[in-house]
């Protein structure tokens, strides 16, 4: 995963920088009509929404479009060939501003919200890449099986008892603990706990409170987001004070275990021999922690949706899942990646929900996108990727509907390439990818293996946007299935897996 180091570019001003800075011909590019002086865009906009209301801007005006809240304005894009544009490495690079900058008093440089000039990013990534290697991959598999273990005595009480299961907030323990477990030997109990963990509501507030500074103006800020600020502040403090207490376990308890935490401990980078400091291990572990758990909770929790809403989906799944694994009570690491169809469930429901639902990019240098609108260096776009996912040049007219068979290996390689982008792109896609996908893969075979899943007859789906999206009081019914002996795998089932 590491790549060769490049020239640091130009250290651009930090801050939001408004389209007209670095937009010449602004005028070309649409915004939504009724257009209120001083204010901008804000008829029909809910703050608590605003993806999803640039989801439904993005289908009345097209493929690039732009969006005014009082002074600022951002040029959205999610058409498939200016989007394969801004993936070009050579042209842009990651753009750190709207929420993820709104992080960074409590991430500071670490992977995620590192503005490109900052040298621990390519540190940390050099040190940490190994450790989402094969080899690691394997060694965390055991630790994800038996997370997943406490899960299920989880949802086999609350069978019995005839309750449904509160799917976002039960996929939020699972994740957490499977991040911390095996990246730093931590157990923050989540499945002996009534409520969530205050490492949980912390993170849940501070990634609100990020959101809810993107659609506030600055000037306004301290009156209306006061209460919200100072909330902020303590959040803050715990995450900093959970994420010191378990360095300082390791540290005292030594090393050895290999993981994440022993690598930005005791790992030197391998060419100039420079470590992690220790203010930078405080915001890489808060950075995994937050990101490791977050995004694949709310992946799981979408497919979980859609296969009980899709019994005969759910019922292919659950068959390969017998085929492959058949009677095996634990499966192995390489039997995880088998699960060929069951992977294309988790892919389409990161298409349709992509739970980081868009990325920035900014120019590197002055360019002209799409042949159409000049950028100046610096200037940059949002991509929404739940909405490139929607493309229907790409994706069809029926873009909206779920058909995991859109990423069968024929289907994916008649695609081009930069139209399926739920990690990110380029040198600062999400680094932990490969535990995420097998994580959840993992996860989805189990829950198949041993359940049915029923929708609650009234529910419709809800998004939650806190930065990522989740569903909204997604609760399932459960029905235990017969365990069942291993199935034959004539030529023809090999084949198809």
């Amino acid at each position: 995963m590491a790549e060769t180091r490049e020239a640091a570019p130009a250290v651009l001003p930090k801050g939001f920088r408004s389209a007209e800075l670095g937009w010449p011909e602004l005028r070309r590019i649409p915004h939504p009509p009724r257009r209120v002086p001083l204010v901008g865009d804000v008829l029909g906009a809910n703050v608590r929404s605003p993806l999803q209301d640039s989801l439904k801007f993005g289908r009345q005006l097209g493929p690039i479009f732009r969006r005014k809240a009082f002074s600022n304005e951002i040029v959205f894009v999610w058409g498939a060939d200016l989007a394969a544009e801004l993936a070009d490495e050579s042209r842009f690079a990651k753009h750190v501003g709207l929420g993820i900058a709104n992080l960074r008093p409590v991430a500071g440089d670490g992977l995620f919200t590192a503005y490109n000039h900052e040298p621990n990013w390519q540190l940390a990534h050099d040190v940490l890449a190994p450790g989402f290697s094969r080899e690691a991959m394997e060694g965390y598999h055991p630790m994800m099986l038996a997370v997943t273990e406490r899960l299920t005595d989880r949802w086999d009480r609350e069978q019995a008892a005839g309750r449904a299961v509160d799917v976002p907030g039960d996929m939020t323990k699972l994740t957490l603990e499977t991040i911390a477990r095996s990246g730093f030997g931590h157990d923050f109990a989540s499945f002996e706990r009534s409520r969530p963990h205050p490492f949980v509501t912390a993170m849940v507030g501070t990634l609100t409170y990020a959101q809810r500074r993107n659609v506030v103006p600055v000037p306004l800020a301290p009156v209306l987001l006061r209460e919200a600020s100072r909330r902020n502040t303590v959040d803050m403090a715990l995450l900093n004070r959970t994420v010191d207490a378990v360095v300082a376990a390791r540290r005292s308890g030594g090393s050895g275990q290999g993981d994440l935490l022993d690598r930005m401990l005791e790992t030197a980078h391998p060419e100039t021999g420079e470590r992690l400091t220790a203010e930078n291990i405080r915001r890489q572990v808060i950075t995994f922690l937050i990101a490791g758990h977050e995004t694949t909770s709310g992946a799981l929790s979408f497919a979980l949706h859609y296969l009980a809403q899709n019994p005969d989906i759910a019922a292919r799944a659950r068959a390969e899942v017998d085929r492959v694994w058949g009677d095996t009570d634990r499966p192995a690491y390489d039997q995880v990646a088998r699960l060929r169809y069951v992977r294309r469930v988790l892919d389409e429901s990161l298409r349709l929900w992509p739970t980081a639902p868009a990325f920035a990019r900014e120019a590197r240098q002055d360019t002209v996108l799409g042949g159409v609108h000049p950028m100046r260096q610096g200037a940059w776009a949002l991509v929404l990727t739940a909405m490139l996912h929607r493309d229907p040049a790409v994706w069809g007219a029926d873009a909206e509907a779920f058909d995991p068979d859109r990423f069968d290996a024929k289907a994916v390689r008649a695609r081009p390439a930069h139209t399926f982008k739920p990690f990110g792109t380029g040198a600062r896609a999400c680094i932990g990818r490969q535990f995420a996908l097998h994580e959840a893969t993992l996860v989805l075979g189990l829950l198949l293996r041993r359940y049915e899943v029923r929708p609650e007859p009234d529910y419709r789906l809800r998004v939650a946007e806190r930065l990522t999206l989740m569903p909204e009081g997604l609760r399932l019914r459960l029905d235990r299935r017969v365990p069942v002996a291993a199935v034959p795998r004539t030529p023809a089932a090999r084949a198809a897996e």
